[in-house]
């Protein structure tokens, strides 16, 4: 049983649909997410046809979440993520399915609507799931990791979005989940490849060595395919090549996090994003660095994030 008025938290990413709802009072959450059927072979969605399936889930997760919830709760805010990232510009059409839906509810029960960047939504899912809120009111580094993006920001207390983002390190190609679905889909995995990518690469015996490319604070991981896909040409077992891949990816981004501690300073550092409930990498960065992570559950897409920002904006 939650306590006290929730707030309700919407999230339609590039592949899933989710909501959540969240209780202030006693810090406790619960969602609800289904992801984006995606074409055997495939390796993404095109934004006409994310829009549609959005269209068609959220109305079912969002009773699927009251269903488990039990009872009518007084909602007092909403939460929903409007587009990628916090910059002027950032635009991706799936999001206007959540903005559209948070408004008709808005106008039904009469609260206010909150709309914040779906990147945000990640670092406050993390934030929450890790267990330091007091990052909310501190500078810290966030990299967030998954298949629509790859960057490292520097975040700081902010009285509009709750915190600002400001991109310190990003990928000058890939991102880090294109990488691992790319690969995946190679070998024959179904998308998105991430979990069954892990999988395979925990029968291997061997850590293999890679060549990363990183420049500054910045990197290109295009060159893990080529790798991967010479590596399936040639024969080689697919576990070890599904090692390549998390491991290249892993020592990328170990190193970024090394420049950028050196050129920004140490402080808190909070990894967020589908790519980073990975067991391999996280496993590699905490052996490097004083690193705090998403729980596994919310590393990946989910409108948790949302529902807490909702939350801190209402009480100002």
């Amino acid at each position: 049983m939650m306590s006290g008025e929730l707030v309700l938290g919407i999230d339609t990413s590039n592949y899933t649909t989710s909501a959540a709802l969240y209780s202030p009072d006693d810090n406790k959450i619960i969602h609800r997410r289904r992801l984006l059927p995606v074409a055997k072979g495939g390796r993404g969605l095109r934004q006409s046809d994310a829009v549609f399936h959005h269209t068609a889930a959220l109305h079912k997760v969002i009773g699927e979440l009251f269903d488990e919830l039990g009872y009518a709760p007084k909602i007092r805010a909403i939460g929903v993520s409007s587009r990628p990232r916090s910059d002027d510009g950032s635009y991706m059409p799936c999001f206007l399915v959540g903005v559209n839906v948070a408004g008709s509810l808005s106008s039904v029960v009469n609260v206010p609507v909150y709309e914040f960047s779906h990147q945000a939504g990640h670092i406050a899912a993390g934030i929450y799931s890790c267990g330091h809120e007091e990052l909310f009111d501190k500078k810290f580094i966030a990299f967030h990791v998954s298949g629509g993006t790859t960057e490292a920001v520097l975040a700081a207390p902010d009285e509009k979005d709750v915190f600002k983002c400001d991109i310190v390190g990003k990928t000058l190609d890939l991102h880090a989940g294109q990488a691992v679905d790319r690969v995946g889909v190679m070998m024959g995995l179904d998308f998105p490849c991430g979990k069954e990518l892990e999988r395979l690469a925990l029968t291997c015996n061997e850590i293999p060595r890679v060549k990363v490319c990183v420049k500054g604070c910045d990197c290109c991981l295009s060159g893990i395919e080529n790798i991967c896909r010479k590596m399936a040409e040639n024969n080689e077992d697919k576990p070890l090549i599904a090692m390549t891949c998390l491991t290249f990816i892993g020592q990328t981004l170990d190193k970024m996090c090394g420049n950028i501690i050196e050129q920004y300073g140490s402080m808190p550092i909070l990894f967020a994003g589908g790519v980073m409930s990975n067991t391999i990498i996280r496993e590699r960065l905490a052996a490097h660095y004083p690193c705090l992570f998403a729980s596994v559950e919310l590393s990946s897409d989910n409108a948790c994030g949302t529902a807490i920002l909702a939350a801190r904006q209402l009480r100002g």
